[in-house]
């Protein structure tokens, strides 16, 4: 056997082998984050007194499932890729209204008023975020949390902050106001404000001081060699032993709280980073689909089963943002619409209502063709396939 054809199938086995890896881990994340946001939509239109047709876990052909007593159809499918709640007089998965439908039949979703079609179709995001909560509640509850002080025991020379006169031994009170409680703090403010000015709020031997810096725009590689364009102060924190760092506990109460402002927190770290690109200020490349999500759930497995969580509770956030965007297809969009009818009275009409599915699916498919571009250039597949062909 020639090298060349040595080194090919080694690449395509090495390459398989790490696909292979990340498709459990990816099947568990995106199972219980579509779980917990169909479940949303069934139980408030139970309660509304929807009759729910369908509960699937993924798209296409049924691999199996079953019918409770209420004739709900409960099933995994093949294309584990989302999930979707039908009800009685759905015409599809996206819920549109199923033309010619029994108006005034026992049970049809779009009879209810528009309160009940609002909050059934809220729900699915609103679940996700409370799935988020309760993972970042739980884990604050039996782990605490070590907060380190945002202390500057280094600046790198011709960083940004020894170009804005920053010294060994400032503390960091605040940024443009908002306080800074930890190192983590002010490092995920300057992670998503490359070559923005910011203004730093800083406490240098018993006073303070106001020093604008504008954190530089580099490309970071994460432990898993993941690159992403992020901003960079040039600040190092030396940690000396578990003294230099507080651990906080939390109790049931205070733990519901720390979960809440976590899900917060990451909800507007991603509008802002969704503002930035939308402005230019951060780059649309590093937007990642499922392929991306299958390896960062892979390497988070490897990392253990807190790891895998914490992702999940992550992307459950990250689902509910999207599925609110008001794009028809999506939850956002059908909010859009009832809103729309809360304005005029009467809903939508049908053209318009189609004529916008139809924009919606053409927007949502453009988005998943364009992720996916992003996530096979990330994960080097063009080159793979250059060299094997090669």
């Amino acid at each position: 056997m020639s090298l060349e054809l040595m080194n090919m199938l080694d690449s395509s086995l090495a390459f398989a082998l790490a696909a292979g890896g990340y498709i459990v881990p990816f099947l568990f994340v995106l199972t219980i984050v579509v779980f917990f946001h169909e479940l949303g939509h069934f139980a408030v239109a139970r309660w509304n007194g929807v009759a729910v047709e369908a509960f699937s876990i993924g798209f296409g052909s049924e691999i199996f499932g079953f019918t409770d007593k209420h004739g709900t159809r409960w099933k995994f499918a093949w294309i584990p890729l989302g999930g979707y709640v039908r009800f009685q007089d759905d015409a599809n998965a996206a819920s549109m209204p199923q033309a010619g439908a029994s108006s005034g039949q026992d049970g049809n979703f779009h009879d209810k008023s528009l309160g009940a079609r609002m909050a059934v179709t809220a729900a699915g995001p609103i679940a996700n975020f409370i799935l988020a909560a309760v993972i970042f509640a739980v884990q604050a509850f039996f782990m605490g949390e070590y907060v380190r002080s945002p202390r500057v025991d280094e600046v790198r020379p011709d960083s940004a902050a020894f170009e804005a006169g920053m010294q060994v031994g400032d503390v960091v009170r605040a940024i443009d106001g908002s306080a800074i409680e930890s190192f983590s703090d002010m490092r995920r403010k300057v992670l998503r404000s490359p070559e923005q000015a910011l203004l730093f709020t800083i406490e240098r031997d018993g006073a303070l001081l106001d020093i604008p810096v504008v954190p530089r725009l580099e490309v970071v590689t994460d432990v898993f060699g993941n690159e992403s364009r992020a901003g960079v102060l040039g600040v190092i924190y030396r940690q000396s032993g578990p003294e230099d760092a507080t651990h906080v506990e939390f109790g049931v109460v205070g733990a519901v709280g720390e979960g809440v402002a976590r899900t917060y927190g990451v909800a507007r770290d991603t509008l802002a980073y969704v503002g930035d690109m939308i402005i230019g200020r951060q780059s649309a490349e590093q937007i990642g689909g499922p392929l991306r999500i299958a390896q960062i759930s892979g390497q988070s497995a490897d990392l253990g089963w807190l790891a895998l969580i914490q992702l999940t509770a992550l992307l459950s956030v990250s689902i509910g943002l999207i599925n609110l965007f008001p794009i028809p297809l999506l939850d956002g969009g059908h909010l859009l619409y009832y809103a729309i009818e809360g304005v005029l009275g009467r809903p939508m009409a049908e053209r318009w209502q189609q004529a916008g599915f139809r924009l919606g699916f053409a927007l949502v498919i453009g988005l998943m063709l364009f992720v996916t571009w992003n996530d096979l250039r990330h994960l080097q597949v063009f080159a793979f396939l250059s060299d094997v062909l090669s």
